[in-house]
């Protein structure tokens, strides 16, 4: 059995897999950002050590940090997560070299599945059909075209190597299919240090499903039913369930079985999941993703089997201790993500900010994987998933009620959530009747009723109010600090007195991207422009930006005409990227930043005249 896992990520993943390990009597290690240097996975770990950086590329994909802290730690294994180097071959391999276990499948596996394009492939060996599209990558718009012309449009271009949403675009006629490129290619690099794209049909009015599977080095695999993944925006999940509603018997048998035939056509091994597009009867294999889901708390609910603990198992060479006939799903189980993101318009605008109240939903049958806590900061540098809410019921309506209801006893203030829009869409007669796809959300639900149709105390404003971990004691208070020696991570306890020391005990609030507080405090040598300007209503002629992040591009440049509505920047946020637009015909008179540039809510970034 392994004895000491790196884990290689953050967020409430990594407090899941800690979790799991702690029960297992596995000793954990932690890295961590600047930014989560206070995080709640770091806190929780056996050992934490400091990756440095901020961003995902200089922190948690910088694998030389990441190798040296696996051998500096002297842990055995490197769990990955999701996200980051989840799927990526060479990490896996580059722990291997340094006689660690990688808790996933073999690097060939990886190469075959994380690669969407040579997954096509496997899957049609296995005798699964696919998606229509291409099996090599693309990278020019007269590809996207072509192959257009001749299948119809719209059609998706996606991330060959990642998943999740990002790098993602869905393109509907020839003019987009330029940016649409660039766009993609940018959101793939970002996430996933890799800019490759491919090409595929986009279904009218399909559902996502998807299979869990697990193998072992020793020929056995497994499938653990399914989940109907359907709920997105931005192509990226909001709520989940399982088992899907209104599947047969005969097509989710059908599934499993395709299911565990791709995985075995590659040489899978560990925790993954083969994802497929189900439309009228029928289903295509759409990608495999080659680790552990987000979603997977939900399978973990009706079957009972915990999947990490299974993965750890796999990951030390132990058979699987069980086989497909003791596999038995009983009742029902519903994911909502809680992502930090305003949903009002049905915009999804990200939220990052400083959490400054978290009350968990209790009750039988509610799980909350959380990776943050009251004082925390949902920083603009990553994903915004603040919380899984996870409910069972006996049967698909006793798990809605519940979940409706432990919806409504999450509170998060600090910064805007999806909680109301979760909602509103588990409260919608479609979603009671299954009538909702993948386009559902976006083309169906009207978020114009959203303040009337949800309880107004699931709908509070941020709050700017702080926290302190200071304990007083007559004249002497103490103040926890964290230290580092030889970059890992030390908490540490300072006793002093108030009146001698003339010392401000309270630790000063720090915002989304580091900065002391201080209104409009800026690090020294930063590139962020604050011009403390509110975000302006229609028909404003300076154009603000929404939210927290950084300036991708720029779409507008100072003398060109502009129309309201006309895209003038392009915005990275929560690993996601927004067009800033005009409000208002002119003539563009001033820009005030440039591409890199940090901005905060209500930053001006152009003057319309």
């Amino acid at each position: 059995m392994l004895g000491k896992v790196l884990v290689a990520n953050r967020g409430e993943i990594a407090v899941r897999i800690m979790r799991t390990c702690r029960e297992m009597g596995i000793q954990t290690v932690a890295v961590y950002s600047e930014l989560d240097r206070q995080s709640l996975h770091a806190r929780m770990a056996d050992e934490a050590y400091a990756l440095g950086g901020q961003t995902a590329t200089e922190s948690y994909l910088n694998t030389s940090a990441i190798l040296d802290i696996l051998e500096k730690s002297g842990a055995d294994a490197v769990h990955p997560g999701y996200g980051f180097y989840a799927e990526n071959a060479d990490f896996a391999k580059a722990v291997a070299d340094k006689g660690a276990v990688f808790i996933g499948p073999p690097p060939e596996a990886i190469s075959a599945m994380g690669d969407k394009i040579s997954a096509r492939k496997a899957a049609e060996r296995a005798g699964v059909a696919s998606v229509p599209g291409l099996t090599q990558a693309i990278d020019k718009p007269e590809e996207i075209v072509a192959f257009a012309n001749s299948h119809g449009w719209p059609v998706a271009i996606k991330a060959a190597y990642g998943g999740g949403g990002r790098g993602m675009r869905v393109i509907n006629g020839p003019e987009e299919a330029e940016e649409a490129i660039a766009s993609a290619a940018r959101e793939a690099q970002a996430s996933f240090g890799r800019p490759e794209l491919y090409l595929e049909r986009y279904l009218a009015w399909p559902r996502h499903i998807e299979v869990q599977v697990l193998a072992d080095a020793h020929g056995n695999a497994v499938w653990l039913g399914e989940r109907d993944c359907s709920l997105q925006r931005r192509h990226q999940k909001l709520i989940e369930e399982t088992p899907a509603p209104l599947l047969s018997p005969d097509i989710r048998r059908a599934m499993g079985e395709a299911a565990v035939r791709v995985a075995l056509a590659c040489g899978y091994q560990n925790a993954g999941t083969v994802e497929f597009l189900y439309e009228e009867g029928s289903f295509y294999f759409l990608e495999m993703n080659t680790r552990l889901q987000v979603e997977h708390p939900i399978t973990e609910m009706v079957t009972g089997i915990d999947l990490v603990e299974m993965q750890l198992l796999v990951a030390s060479g132990e058979p699987l201790p069980f086989s497909q006939e003791d596999i038995e799903p009983v009742g029902h189980a519903i994911e909502c993500r809680i992502n930090a993101e305003d949903p009002r318009g049905g915009r999804f605008m990200p939220s990052p900010g400083s959490i400054t109240r978290f009350e968990h939903a209790g009750g039988p049958w509610v799980r909350t994987d959380a990776g943050y806590a009251v004082g925390d900061s949902v920083s603009q540098y990553y994903d915004n998933l603040i919380a899984k809410l996870v409910v069972w019921g006996r049967d698909r309506s006793a798990a809605i009620n519940r979940m409706r209801r432990a919806l409504s006893e999450t509170r998060i203030e600090g910064v805007h959530t999806s909680i109301p829009a979760q909602y509103l869409m588990i409260s919608h007669p479609d979603f009671a009747e299954a009538k909702h796809s993948t386009r559902w959300v976006e083309e169906r639900l009207d978020f114009s009723k959203l303040e009337e149709e949800v309880p107004s105390s699931m709908m509070p404003s941020p709050t700017e109010t702080g926290t302190s971990t200071t304990v007083e004691s007559s004249k002497l208070a103490t103040r926890e600090v964290t230290a580092e020696v030889d970059g890992r991570r030390y908490q540490v306890k300072l006793w002093f007195d108030e009146e001698r020391d003339g010392v401000d005990p309270s630790p000063r609030a720090v915002s989304s991207t580091g900065s002391a507080t201080g209104r409009g405090a800026t690090p020294k040598g930063s590139t962020t422009r604050r011009h403390h300007v509110g975000i302006t209503g229609s028909g404003s002629s300076t154009v603000s930006v929404p939210m927290q992040g950084t300036i991708v591009k720029l779409l507008v440049a100072v003398g060109d005409t502009v129309e309201i509505g006309q895209p003038v920047c392009v915005l990275e946020a929560m690993k996601m990227e927004n067009t800033v637009n005009a409000e208002k015909d002119g003539i563009v008179r001033e820009i005030r930043v440039s591409p890199g540039d940090t901005v905060g809510a209500g930053d001006v970034v152009a003057i319309i005249e």
